[in-house]
């Protein structure tokens, strides 16, 4: 099975580090459109050396918007799992912001990803990081997903998912404890988000 690295980038050890460790076959890199002079000379001296014996492929996502980025590194997870590839990510570079969307992508397909790594800038250990998840059960996402969608009612909420009122306040004061849903009002959180991505 083939390996593909999905990375955050912004200098070149920790991408080759990653390379040498997983042989991959493909290596995405996650940056941002008008990335600074460092990050496109990176990506071109890994396109220059690698690139010959590694499918290299940048892909474009936020800088800052962590639910986006999440949302972006989600889609090339399934992308590579889809074609039966083992999925590596390394979210050793960048800026913080890149690092943890990468993260909470991983998060949202932790049945997809095989590792998620950290490099150490000081001595080049690759550090596994542990491969956690949201911990929602299904009924919890239909109630996000319902609020994502702008659903402000428990009666209706309760209606559209199925189950009682009484249900639906303990599953509001369950996500609501967890951090995706609003202390004071009937919103879903970034948290919340990310957590039906």
């Amino acid at each position: 099975m083939e390996t593909t690295l999905i990375s955050t980038i912004y200098s070149i050890e920790p991408v080759m580090i990653c390379i040498t460790n997983f042989s991959p076959k493909r290596v995405i890199l996650l940056r941002e459109e008008d990335a600074p002079v460092e990050k496109t000379k990176v990506e071109q001296i890994l396109q220059d050396t690698v690139g010959k014996f590694i499918d290299l492929e940048p892909r474009l996502t936020s800088l800052y918007d962590v639910v986006r980025i999440a949302h972006d590194t989600a889609d090339v997870i399934e992308n590579e799992y889809a074609h039966d590839r083992r999925v590596v990510v390394n979210v050793s570079g960048g800026r913080k912001t890149q690092a943890l969307g990468a993260l909470f992508g991983c998060y949202a397909r932790h049945d997809m990803v095989e590792r998620i790594v950290y490099v150490t800038e000081e001595d080049s250990e690759v550090i596994d990081l542990p491969i956690l998840n949201f911990g929602i059960s299904p009924t919890k996402r239909l109630v996000l997903d319902e609020l994502k969608s702008g659903e402000t009612s428990v009666k209706k909420l309760a209606l559209k998912i199925g189950i009682s009122r009484g249900m639906t306040y303990n599953h509001i004061r369950e996500l609501r404890e967890m951090g995706f849903i609003a202390k004071n009002n009937l919103k879903i959180t970034s948290a919340g988000e990310l957590a039906v991505i």
